[in-house]
């Protein structure tokens, strides 16, 4: 099976351009391609991961990644797949979040040897000539044709800033100068840039004529990776200090049953052979293949031996209830009230819950357990004392849990 025939059967393939074209670079390691990341913030998250698979798959198979950090752009911020307006961030910020990323991109990709490059786009963009960009790149652009974009017709009932409407020329600025600096012939991107992503195709062909190899690749379902970065405490990082390996561990173990294959075969680097033999899994079968999902991505991002540490801990709470590597919350002074804290504020205070009244119905509904004693009064409150030494395991359902301690 080829490179190309591969990434379509593990369904990371919706659209793209020249078709035949793209599969003979591909499949011949001919491709020099990037993917954009906009550091807003100083952690890759999930959300991120089918972008660095795809990166790590594509140079497997003898084609050179870049990866374009986003110092120029974010800037401005980028409308795409969003309805408000990101905030400004300061240029210390955005070199900081830029050499995170680079540390953690470098466990999928290999940078040595010129292997592959990690480019910021603020080396052009912040030193463009305003009125020389206007005459070389905006003729190349129809306004009527951007308003049709996605991406502008979401924001154009809160007002589309001039700001986010140069976006889409800066990205396709993006793809003509790696193309004239390092003869990158290929863009991937989410499902929500395919607009920006085509105007960087034209800009290329206009600018260079149609013989100039210009490609662009959407990923199938990235937008809803993004989304898969989420959870009611918000992002999961790769970052092990802002989501320890176990949790991270955990949140691919809980994903839905109906998910769970599809992430094995879009985000795992196992034999599609071995995939395709748990297509017929159901019920506790469908446990096991959560297993080898968290597995896999924990030893991708953290490594085999805390990969291995966090599905012993795992296993150990499911079975002793205990679990040495369970994410921790500490209580301090302030947060008790004479001497005692209310089962709600332990919730709230562990992030189970995102509020009071959230809290509450959790506990009416039967779903709190603190030490696997259920907890059925809302007016519950207990004393330091109780939180002491290795601390009490707080549970929400099945699947949400925290190991919470005074000290």
């Amino acid at each position: 099976m080829t490179i190309f025939d591969e990434l379509k059967a593990r369904g990371l393939l919706a659209q793209l351009t020249d078709e035949e074209e793209i599969k003979e670079l591909i499949n011949e390691g001919k491709a020099t391609f990037y993917i954009g990341f906009d550091p807003t913030a100083d952690s890759l998250h999930v959300g991120h991961f089918m972008a660095l698979c795809l990166m790590k798959r594509l140079q497997m198979a003898g084609n050179k990644p870049i990866a374009l950090l986003g110092g120029g752009t974010g800037m401005i911020g980028d409308p795409s797949g969003r309805s408000d307006m990101r905030t400004m961030m300061t240029k210390e910020t955005i070199d900081h979040n830029c050499e995170c990323f680079k540390k953690q991109m470098s466990r999928f990709i290999d940078f040595s040897d010129g292997k592959a490059l990690m480019v910021n786009n603020a080396e052009w963009l912040l030193d463009l000539n305003y009125v020389e960009f206007l005459r070389e790149i905006g003729p190349h652009f129809s306004v009527n044709r951007m308003l049709t974009a996605e991406c502008y017709k979401q924001r154009m009932e809160k007002g589309l800033s001039f700001l986010e409407f140069n976006y889409m020329l800066m990205q396709s600025y993006d793809f003509y100068e790696l193309f004239l600096r390092y003869g990158c012939n290929m863009q991937f991107g989410g499902d929500d840039q395919w607009s920006n992503m085509l105007g960087g195709t034209e800009l290329i062909r206009r600018k260079l004529g149609k013989d100039a190899y210009a490609m662009t690749i959407t990923l199938l379902l990235n937008s809803e990776g993004k989304k898969m970065g989420k959870t009611q405490k918000g992002a999961v990082w790769l970052d092990p200090d802002k989501t320890s390996p176990f949790e991270f561990y955990q949140y691919w173990r809980n994903v839905a049953d109906a998910d769970v294959l599809k992430c094995i075969r879009m985000l795992t680097f196992l034999p599609l052979e071995q995939i395709e033999e748990m297509d017929g899994w159901e019920g506790s079968q469908l446990n096991q293949a959560k297993e080898i999902l968290a597995y896999e991505l924990t030893k991708l991002v953290h490594g085999e031996e805390e990969a291995q540490r966090a599905k012993e801990s795992a296993r150990a709470l499911f079975s002793a209830g205990t679990a040495a590597d369970m994410p921790t919350t500490e209580l301090t002074e302030e947060d008790f009230t004479e001497g005692a804290i209310d089962m709600i504020a332990v919730l709230c205070k562990a992030g189970l819950v995102q509020s009071r009244s959230e809290g509450r119905r959790a506990i009416e509904q039967g779903g709190v357990s603190l030490e696997n004693e259920k907890v059925t009064d809302i007016r519950a409150s207990f004393g330091k004392d109780v939180f002491m030494g290795e601390g009490v395991i707080v549970k929400r359902g099945k699947k949400n849990f925290r190991r919470v301690i005074f000290k």
